[in-house]
């Protein structure tokens, strides 16, 4: 669809929303639903904000089983799992990264009751007594910190409340699905006192993959996940409130499947070393590999809020948390049966420790407002081991026409020595980051329809990052320049390369350095040129040049204010319509991966230094800061029980930090620029007392304003890849009586336009277009026991999560398929 006809649906949809909406305005009042997207409780509509709220009786009608399939209510959501269980990203209005690399901090900011998750596989948890998912659009650094650049999930859960707990009260859920699934969740919620209220919670998901190991017969994709959580709620006197709650969840699981999108010219070498593949058939849920990935996953933290009310009308809030995730993962990244890599493990833990500190206005006539202070203490660890396995030195010398021997004979090393099994690299680095954060926002109610918004945050992060190698593939520390040079001055001369020899005949010298750096070419033969340079691109592993050095430092310390003004109007007692404009920051990534380079500037100087390792060239060692900005106008409509949502924005993001795999390392750079402008739509329209409709509808413009340098040229003016120009999420829930029960039937549909998977990729090799249709039918006898049949993706919709070049495979490529059709029954109790 062309942007023209975007435009046409959108305008058909909204008039069509208002008249509906409007006539419906003799209807029963709509239920509140409360939001803290400002830090402080207000209702949806009157928050003049772009926020989606999810609700928990939505998250049950919907089977909404984990944050990954929060997508389909959320349309300008997405979130996408790649290499591994942990491995997710979360991106919103198309902004968003953090996969991928321990160093790279989410630019979408997940937290859970007020705790800050700062990594994306610690927020893959199932949670009880949910009471609702807020997804805020949009920059939300003023009150939200650093890593909100692109906006926010908040989850939020009930606090067990003594007042309200006269008897023992909680939920059993058993789900029973296609692939063996079965779903355990429970919980209880208890007063232990007058003034002491306890939950406890449980649950547990495991389903057999979709996605099988041809050689092991084992099944990837699957689901191995549980966890416990226990929340304490202490209410010491009419002003004091304590919160105390402590989780540990598990993800133990093989993951993930990967299909052969075009088997390319190193086909035919895989298999001439025994290994094997499925030939180009992206949705065939089969692969070849000689081991099963590993993925383990320990998520654990606990908390401690405080919420102290000094005066009737000042509330003081403290919020103290400490959290660890611990991550293991192995994968045959090769994605074949050949043997080519033995482990590629990574050993990751993050210790995280927040502190956050607000005080806020109660009640006030004409000013209300928050002020706090954020402090955050992050360590990272990460040991990562790659090495070859017992069938890459034959791979590789097929590759280069029995180059590797050669090599290895002109040299005189005893046979087998390059490439050997078990050569390979072992990194180990970290990261500590120091946060500190001031924040104020206050609310002037300049008339008593209109409100002023003006907010601040000043934010100062100090990071120390460092890696280490310890390297031991010699075919990849051959410095083939030199090699080359000392074969041809021999050659020229018959004297042995020495400094000696080479002072002594430096036309020789020059001759032989001309050829050594002279690839070789068509008919072109030595020895007028260098036929080792050929073999550079088998030089996988290359030593690492270490840091912090005497030139790069490790180290940033960056500071930066974000703002944000808004002005919101009540046009009518129905109607509140606002203008506003924010920013957000993401401070610099640093890369602690292999692939991490020095810059050019810095490369020159280390070579000066004397002391750059072999074969070094420059890349990047980190992506600087990343600065958005949006610029927003909202109508907010709300008629009985049905309201209409609209968000008109500019939003853009400078220094946007890209990170792509181009089939041997990742690159991780800045685009100059990276914008989106668009329209949101979110509706509800009771038809009948029985019938309910909701759309919601993200549309937008988004483009590379400036990308000069990105992995694959220059993307400058186009369409990022992965980002659908409109995505529309459709449900229709129909509720009715039959017999003594309440039952509801829901539709759920969910499109995205065709896209672009991944830059640098061919449409032709990676396009997707998402067309997913869900459903569930319920009963509910007395609100205590209840029956759900439910599918997900029932026209078992294919397409591609993400694309990449094959690993150590140049010309071929790989990508992960969707998940296919699921369905299963929930039977649910209740008890109180």
């Amino acid at each position: 669809m062309s942007s023209r006809k975007y435009a046409r649906a959108v305008s058909a949809l909204i008039v069509g929303s208002v008249l509906a909406t409007g006539a419906g305005a003799a209807q029963d009042v709509m239920e509140e639903i409360v939001v803290f997207a400002q830090k402080r409780e207000q209702t949806l509509q009157e928050v003049p904000i772009a926020v989606s709220v999810v609700s928990a009786d939505t998250m049950e009608k919907a089977q909404i089983n984990d944050i990954m399939d929060l997508q389909t209510v959320v349309p300008s959501l997405r979130v996408t799992q790649l290499q591994t269980s942990g491995n997710t990203n979360f991106l919103i209005r198309g902004f968003g990264n953090g996969a991928n690399n321990a160093g790279i901090e989410p630019s979408v900011g997940v937290f859970v009751d007020g705790v800050y998750r700062s990594r994306t596989a610690a927020s893959l948890t199932d949670l009880p007594n949910l009471e609702r998912i807020e997804v805020l659009r949009g920059p939300q650094s003023t009150l939200f910190g650093k890593n909100a650049s692109a906006g926010v999930i908040n989850i939020v859960t009930a606090a067990p409340d003594p007042s309200n707990m006269d008897a023992p009260s909680g939920s059993a859920a058993l789900t029973f699905g296609n692939l063996s699934q079965v779903i355990m969740k429970g919980d209880v919620s208890m007063a232990l006192s007058d003034t002491v209220g306890l939950s406890l919670s449980a649950f547990s998901n495991t389903r057999d993959g979709y996605f099988k190991n041809l050689v092991s017969e084992s099944h990837l994709n699957e689901r191995d996940r549980w966890g416990i959580r226990a929340d304490l709620g202490f209410y010491p006197s009419d002003r004091a409130t304590i919160r105390v709650i402590a989780d540990y969840d598990v993800i133990d699981e093989q993951c993930c499947g990967v299909a052969n999108l075009v088997d390319g010219p190193t086909g035919g070498a895989v298999r001439a070393v025994g290994g094997n593949l499925i030939g180009e058939n992206a949705y065939a849920y089969e692969q070849f590999l000689d081991f099963d990935p590993t993925n383990d996953i320990k998520n654990r933290g606990v908390s401690v809020q405080v919420d102290y009310d000094l005066t009737d009308d000042l509330l003081l809030t403290s919020i103290t948390a400490l959290r660890d995730l611990d991550r293991f993962e192995n994968a045959d990244v090769d994605f074949t049966s050949a043997a080519l890599v033995s482990q590629n493990t990574s050993d990751t833990q993050f210790q995280t420790f927040t502190q956050e500190l607000r005080l806020s206005s109660v009640t006030s006539d004409t000013f209300s407002w928050v002020a706090g202070i954020f402090y955050f203490d992050e360590d990272v660890q990460q040991i990562t081991d790659l090495d070859y396995g017992v069938g890459f030195r034959t791979y590789g010398d097929i590759l280069a026409g029995g180059g590797v021997t050669a090599t290895e004979q002109a040299l005189g090393l005893p046979a087998g020595t390059l490439f050997a099994a078990g050569q390979g690299v072992r990194e180990t680095g970290g990261q500590d980051d120091r946060t500190y954060s001031l924040f104020a926002q206050a609310d002037w109610n300049l008339t008593d329809r209109a409100v002023l918004t003006v907010g601040a945050n000043y934010t100062k992060v100090e990071k120390d990052a460092y890696v280490r190698q310890q390297n031991t593939d010699v075919f990849s520390g051959l410095n083939l320049v030199q090699i080359g040079f000392g074969g041809a001055f021999a050659a020229i001369t018959g004297l042995a390369p020495t400094p000696a020899n080479i002072a002594a005949v430096p036309a020789a010298a020059a001759a032989a350095n001309a050829i050594s750096t002279t690839p070789c070419t068509g008919g072109a033969m030595p020895p007028p040129c260098n036929a080792l340079l050929g073999l550079r691109p088998l030089q996988f592993l290359p030593p690492f040049q270490e840091f912090p050095n005497a030139v790069e430092s490790g180290k940033t310390d960056e500071n930066d204010t974000t703002w944000t003004v808004r002005l919101a109007y009540d046009a009518t007692d129905n109607v509140n319509i606002y203008v506003s404009s924010s920013t957000g920051f993401k401070p610099t990534s640093w890369n602690l991966s292999r692939d991490s380079r020095p810059t050019a500037a810095g490369l020159e100087q280390i070579r000066a230094g004397g002391f750059a390792v072999t074969n070094i060239n420059s890349g990047t060692r980190f992506a600087g800061p990343e600065e958005s900005t949006v610029y927003e106008i909202g109508f907010k409509g709300v008629w009985g029980q049905n309201y209409l949502n609209v968000t008109l924005f500019d939003q853009d993001i400078e220094g946007f930090q890209s990170n792509t795999f181009t089939g041997a390392a990742f690159t991780l750079a800045n685009a100059g620029k990276q914008s989106s402008r668009g329209i949101e739509v979110d509706t509800r329209y009771m038809l009948t007392d029985s019938l309910q409709l909701t759309v919601a509808g993200t549309f937008m413009d988004p483009k590379y304003d400036s990308f000069p340098n990105s992995s694959a040229g220059d993307l400058s003016g186009r369409l990022p890849a992965g980002i659908h120009e409109a995505s529309i999420s459709a449900a229709a829930t129909y509720f009715f009586d039959v017999a003594s029960a309440d039952g509801f039937f829901r539709l759920n549909y969910l499109w995205e336009s065709p896209v672009q998977v991944v830059d640098g990729i061919p449409y032709s090799i990676a396009a997707r277009e998402v067309n997913l249709l869900n459903a569930s039918l319920g009963l509910s006898f007395d609100d205590i026991f209840e029956i759900t049949l439910w599918g997900r993706n029932l026209m078992d919709d294919e397409y591609l999560l993400s694309a990449f070049p094959s690993v150590a495979q140049a010309g071929s490529f790989s990508g992960y398929p969707n998940q296919p059709r699921t369905f299963g029954v929930t039977l649910r109790a209740r008890f109180n």
